[in-house]
């Protein structure tokens, strides 16, 4: 197979995948546009480098290099959540997978199925829907806070109008009298 037919047919491959991933999977189920935008453009960013590293046999080593560096590279000019980094790096994956020159296609597309597949199951609303997790700043410091965890779950239901499963205390302000948590919850039916 002629080197570019292969290049455009791995380049179908992973447009064809990502977009599942992040259009079909990611954004249907969380909505967040710029972490949609910022991992499909980082996957054909990445695609574009290692096609070229790996036509000029700088080898696999090249693709963990990546990732090494784009666990570095810190995405904190806003706060994003654990689901938004595992697609986005699901996203850089896919890149990855399609662009690494010698691997069969066949190979290839079977990486891509039991990938998204298993993505596709995972993350189903239907199988982890018993729990919701928000971040939540309270305006005063509820007595024994930090004692009495169930107290504060129940401050935390009554404010929210939910059942909280869970909270985990991230910081407490105590010259501004604020108190940030991180809520796990079920919307009462």
């Amino acid at each position: 197979m002629p080197v570019y037919t292969d290049l455009f047919l791995r380049f179908a491959l992973n447009m064809a995948s990502m977009v599942v991933l992040i259009f079909g999977l990611y954004y249907p189920r969380y909505r967040h546009k710029e972490t949609a935008i910022a991992a499909a453009l980082f996957n054909i960013f990445a695609f574009a480098v290692l096609s070229v590293l790996a036509s000029v046999q700088f080898g696999i080593t090249a693709g963990f290099g990546l990732f090494a560096i784009l666990a570095l590279f810190n995405l904190r000019s806003e706060q994003i959540s654990k689901s938004d980094i595992a697609y986005f790096f699901g996203s850089v994956s896919i890149a990855v997978l399609t662009s690494i020159q010698g691997t069969a296609l066949a190979f290839v597309v079977l990486m891509l199925v039991i990938v998204l597949v298993a993505i596709f199951i995972i993350d189903h609303p239907r199988i982890l829907r018993t729990a919701s997790q928000m971040r939540v700043t309270l305006d005063d410091i509820p007595e024994n806070v930090v004692a009495d965890p169930v107290k504060l779950n129940k401050e935390l239901s009554l404010r929210l109008g939910v059942n909280v499963v869970s909270s985990r205390i991230i910081n407490i302000d105590y010259v501004a009298e604020i108190v940030q948590a991180e809520v796990n919850f079920q919307v009462r039916e």
